[in-house]
């Protein structure tokens, strides 16, 4: 709520700046704050998936994004193999691979 308390009176001002270019000037620092508070926590989500996914290795248990539960049997470039039941197994690829499970953790 401070957040857009803060923008509106950015905007205010703005607004009763006497020349063009001061208006110009706080959009532009609205704009680039605003994409700053967007951009930064998504690349550290990548980079954290990323580095989820590159640590991955035979023997882990994951989850796949439609929320499949399996264990990694074998790693093929950009597959990984799943064993989802005893006689199950599925390839799929890396990048949807969403979580890796703790051993502690047991699907039901």
């Amino acid at each position: 709520m401070n957040y857009l308390h803060l923008m509106a009176v950015v905007i205010a001002q703005a607004q009763k700046a006497s020349s063009g270019w001061q208006v110009l000037v706080m959009y532009i620092l609205l704009i680039t704050g605003m994409c700053f508070l967007l951009v930064v926590p998504q690349r550290k989500r990548q980079k954290e998936q990323q580095k989820m996914l590159n640590g991955l290795k035979a023997g882990d248990r994951v989850v796949t994004s439609s929320g499949i539960i399996g264990t990694i049997t074998n790693v093929k470039g950009s597959k990984f193999i799943l064993k989802i039941a005893d006689d199950t197994k599925v390839e799929i690829f890396k990048p949807y691979i969403q979580a890796k499970l703790d051993k502690s953790e047991k699907s039901e």
